[in-house]
């Protein structure tokens, strides 16, 4: 009954105060991130969600796009901007999300939506991941975020889809507030994004 009636209504009332509630702070940002961009506050890119129907998240443009001499862009901890850095630490690079979950292509909590051409290279157990809504945060997020290992990660999303329930959503939500505080496990060690998933691990 959660999972189906109310998680759906509280996603949507959840996210609907949130954005107003962050709306002074997702304008200032957008502000500052139109400025170190070009223009370019937002990101836009498409994700798989439930079932695996992809959809476009949108997100605050954390790095710009500087190339090399022979017109490659730049690594992502290069890329990187300092108000950019500062809107990952912080978590504000998830507000626009909350976007993506009033029109229902996302929940507040659930696995994380990965890249599309990650698809056909899920095995039977890693599939299960889209069983539910992606989500803004959720397991594998307080239990590591991007520091953790691909199998770790799998684990705990495949874990969370076969245990939904309001308390544990209600945990993950504390747990979230809490990683968001002491900034940890944003970047896995030494890089601005964590490594690209290949297949089994």
């Amino acid at each position: 009954m959660y999972k189906v009636v109310f998680k759906p209504a509280l996603d949507f009332l959840v996210a609907f105060i949130g954005f107003l509630i962050l709306s002074p702070v997702f304008f200032i940002v957008t502000i500052g991130l139109c400025f170190a961009n070009q223009g370019k506050p937002f990101f836009f890119q498409n994700r798989p969600g439930k079932s695996g129907k992809v959809f476009k998240i949108i997100k605050f443009r954390t790095m710009n796009e500087k190339k090399d001499s022979q017109g490659e862009l730049l690594s992502d901890a290069e890329r990187l901007t300092k108000i950019g850095q500062f809107v990952r630490k912080t978590s504000l690079d998830e507000i626009p999300q909350l976007l993506n979950v009033l029109k229902g292509d996302m929940s507040i909590i659930g696995p994380r939506p990965l890249l599309p051409e990650y698809l056909p290279l899920y095995n039977e157990f890693q599939k299960q991941r889209h069983d539910v809504k992606p989500g803004i945060t959720g397991w594998a997020q307080v239990n590591g975020r991007n520091a953790i290992s691909w199998q770790d990660k799998f684990t705990f999303d495949v874990w969370y889809v076969e245990n939904v329930s309001f308390l544990l959503d209600l945990k993950i939500i504390l747990k979230t507030f809490k990683k968001v505080i002491v900034s940890e496990g944003i970047n896995a060690a030494n890089v601005a994004t964590i490594d690209r998933f290949n297949g089994e691990c």
